[in-house]
């Protein structure tokens, strides 16, 4: 499915009437607390440390939350414009 665009479009041509006075959106980057390198002699290494947070790790690994937070969050929500 395509994705319409609402500024190029006639049915859409009243948005600048409909957001009128509407406050402005802004979202700040949300930086973590800390964070810190943790380097593996060996795969064994990584999967104790695995298993102590409880969260799965694998070599290809480049970050995590802890407590565990998924960054999937959004991508379950999508908007469909159907006619």
């Amino acid at each position: 499915m395509k994705q319409i665009n609402i500024f190029d479009n006639e049915q859409f041509d009243n948005y600048k009437q409909e957001w009128q006075d509407m406050p402005e959106f802004v979202q700040e980057k949300k930086e973590p607390y800390s964070k810190i390198i943790i380097r593996f002699k060996c795969e064994k290494d990584l999967e104790e440390f695995s298993k102590l947070i409880g969260q799965k790790l694998t070599k290809k690994t480049k970050s995590i939350w802890f407590p565990f937070k998924s960054h999937w969050n959004n991508i379950k929500k999508y908007w469909i414009y159907e006619k």
